[in-house]
Order: structure tokens, then C-alpha cells, then sequence
């Protein structure tokens, strides 16, 4: 028997990866531990496994008064103590070591496995739904899709394929715990590579995404072949690849602009829909003025002002919209104050020129009077 546990520890090794010598290691330690709780000893021994015919053999250490090994740990004396009916309880504990080894090596290589998929688009089964996660079916495991990371308003129905993105995957004694997105901006890039061919080849690039999940997501897209638009490869004919990423992500609208490396033209399309006149940017600050047409005002803030804070996350920038008439009106009001100051600082210095003036009279006045007052007294000396 022992034999044939030697041949099944080899096939293992074989098949599940599992190292021999790591699952001996185990069944010493088990044995040991069985071996004292049985025959209700608490000597110190030793189990010997023989590797290449499988014997195992029990030694009690001989120790001296003091309770410590005769001689140093490696050369104390021992004695085999191996009982009769020990075979009986190799092959008990050896069943039990055997399938808890399989279970944490499996569960390693399932970690490992998925580990390296961070990032990764899946499509999964849902299987559970309440109101702290929707249990995805991925196959191999079970991933958590948590409500931090679910879109509002979405549902999740049981038996219903949805794709997700993987954003995390935690290690647990149970094994891998898959953490899956669907609110995260490599979701719609992924989506993106797989219905826009020219992205996948690299001849399209994202530069950047900037998403509110379930309401409107905005995409900068750049072309590294000038026979290529790279909005028009995104939209597809008659808008038919873009739809299917909109109908993916359940109605989710989705704004396609030209990225562009000078920060006003990639400002200006990062507002679009709405038509932008001119832009004033503060480069140190990194803080652009915008301004657009009266009537185009409130489509460029958007909707509680989602179009431009969407606008500001795709650029980078901050942002401040005004329309026309409000930048007109701040202007001229900002030229009343230049002028008012200019006449102010001018009338403030005309007063300290009155006064210096006064100042340098009142001087003359004195030094002619006391010229006049010393003449007059050299005159009565004489």
C-alpha cells in the first residue's frame, strides 16, 4: 500500500503540479500530530518516509533529565517506536493531507490564473442578486460584482449574460475572489477594442475616457494613420458599431471626440455637442475660460453641469463656461473698474502733487522770512 501512495504522490506531482516533497512534508507533520493523539504521548519523535519504497517508520528521540535531546538535534539518539497497526492510520491521514493539498493548489493555480486578468473584459452568467452584490458566473469561479460597482438603474436578472471588467482579484483561503465592474472606464475601452477593429490593430488610439456610469460617457480617439478618421472607424457605418456598445451598456450615451495635443482644440471638441467661441487658458493653473454662444450656454454645462464636468476629466483641465453675454458683461464691468482706478490713482496723484506744491511754498514762504528777519538784524548792529 505504501508503495502505491509513493506512485500516487509521483502522478500528482505529474498532473497537478503539486510538489513531492511538499506533500511529504505535510504527511510527516500529519502523522506526527495523529500519531501523538492516539497513543496519547507527548515524546518528541520523528517520521522517517521512505521515498522510494514508501515505508514510514515512527522514532522516539531520547532526551536526558532536563528534557532535551541527548546529543545536538541531528545526531540524538532515537529508537523506532513504529506501532503495529500504523498502516491503518498512514493511509487515513495521507487521504486526508492528499485532498487538502489538491484543494489549496488548485486554489493557487485558479489565483494565478486570474490574477494576470486584471483588466480583462469577461462575459458572465448572473447567478445571485441582492441588495450587497450580484453573484457572475465566470466559469471556472464566481466573481462578486458589488453595488459600489454596479450602474444605477441597471438589473440584473438571474441566467442573464452580461459582460464586466475585471477590476480586482483578492486572495482568500477559500481561493481567488474575482471582483468584476461594471461602472469602470475600461469596460467601454474594452467594448471599444472589441467592436472597432482599427483599435484592436492599433491604427486607432484612446487617449482618454471620462464616464459617469449609466448616463453619458465621453471618449478621445486619435489616429496614427492620416487615411483614417478616427471618430467616423469609432461610429462605424450608420453608427452600427457604436450602437452596440451603447446597447451593451443599456442606453448609456456615448460622445466620440478628436483628441488633439494643443489643450483649446482638444477643450473645444471635449465640449461638444455644443459650439465653443473662444477659449482663454491659464497654462500654469492648468484653467480654461470658455466661452459659447448665449443660446448654447446650457448645453454646454449639460444637464446639472455634466457635459463640462465630463469635459474637464477627458482634458485634464479645469473649466468655466460663460456665454457670450456673460463674458461681454464681466468684461466691460472689468474695464469700468481698470478706468476707475486709472482716474482714481490719477486723482490721488494730482492731490500729492497740490501738496508737495504747498509744501515747497510754505518752505519758500519761511526760508524769505528768515532771510528777511536776519537782514534786518545785521542792519540794527550797524
Amino acid at each position: 500500500m505504501n508503495r502505491k501512495l509513493i506512485e500516487a504522490l509521483r502522478e500528482l506531482e505529474k498532473e497537478k503540479g503539486i510538489r513531492m516533497d511538499t506533500i511529504v512534508e505535510a504527511l510527516k507533520g500529519a502523522l506526527s500530530a495523529s500519531y501523538k493523539k492516539i497513543y496519547d504521548v507527548e515524546d518528541k519523535i520523528r517520521i522517517d518516509i521512505n521515498e522510494k519504497n514508501g515505508e514510514i517508520k515512527v522514532f522516539k528521540i531520547l532526551e536526558n533529565e532536563f528534557g532535551e535531546p541527548e546529543d545536538n538535534q541531528e545526531n540524538a539518539p532515537e529508537i523506532e517506536v513504529t506501532p503495529g497497526d500504523f498502516g491503518r492510520i498512514t493511509a487515513q491521514t495521507a487521504k486526508q493531507v492528499i485532498r487538502q493539498r489538491i484543494k489549496e493548489a488548485e486554489r493557487d493555480i485558479m489565483y494565478e490564473e486570474f490574477k494576470d486578468r486584471v483588466g480583462d473584459m469577461v462575459t458572465g452568467i448572473v447567478q445571485q442578486n441582492d441588495s450587497r452584490f450580484t453573484l457572475v458566473d465566470l466559469g471556472k469561479v464566481e466573481a462578486l460584482l458589488p453595488q459600489y460597482e454596479q450602474v444605477p438603474g441597471e438589473l440584473y436578472r438571474h441566467g442573464e449574460r452580461i459582460k464586466c471588467y475585471i477590476s480586482e482579484v483578492r486572495k482568500t483561503t477559500k481561493g481567488p475572489q474575482v471582483i468584476v465592474s461594471r461602472t469602470h472606464t475600461g469596460l467601454v475601452k474594452k467594448l471599444f477594442e472589441l467592436e472597432v477593429p482599427e483599435i484592436s490593430e492599433k491604427v486607432v488610439e484612446i487617449k482618454s475616457i471620462a464616464r459617469e456610469a449609466g448616463y453619458r460617457t465621453k471618449i478621445a480617439v486619435l489616429s496614427n494613420d492620416k487615411n483614417v478618421d478616427p471618430v467616423g472607424a469609432c461610429v462605424g457605418p450608420k453608427g452600427s458599431r457604436v450602437k452596440m456598445i451603447v446597447e451593451e451598456l443599456e442606453g448609456e450615451k456615448i460622445d466620440i471626440v478628436d483628441y488633439n495635443m494643443d489643450p483649446v482644440l482638444f477643450i473645444k471638441n471635449a465640449l461638444s455637442p455644443a459650439k465653443v467661441l473662444k477659449v482663454l487658458t491659464d497654462d500654469e493653473k492648468k484653467f480654461a475660460l470658455i466661452v459659447v454662444p448665449n443660446d448654447q450656454l446650457s448645453l454646454a454645462i449639460g444637464k446639472e453641469g455634466q457635459n463640462a464636468r465630463l469635459a474637464a476629466k477627458l482634458t485634464g483641465w479645469k473649466i468655466d463656461i460663460k456665454s457670450e453675454k456673460q463674458f461681454e458683461e464681466e468684461l466691460n464691468e472689468a474695464r469700468k473698474e481698470r478706468i476707475e482706478k486709472k482716474e482714481k490713482d490719477h486723482d490721488e496723484s494730482a492731490q500729492d502733487e497740490m501738496k508737495n506744491s504747498k509744501i515747497l511754498e510754505e518752505k519758500d514762504s519761511d526760508n524769505i522770512k528768515r532771510k528777511k528777519d536776519e537782514n534786518n538784524k545785521d542792519y540794527k548792529k550797524q
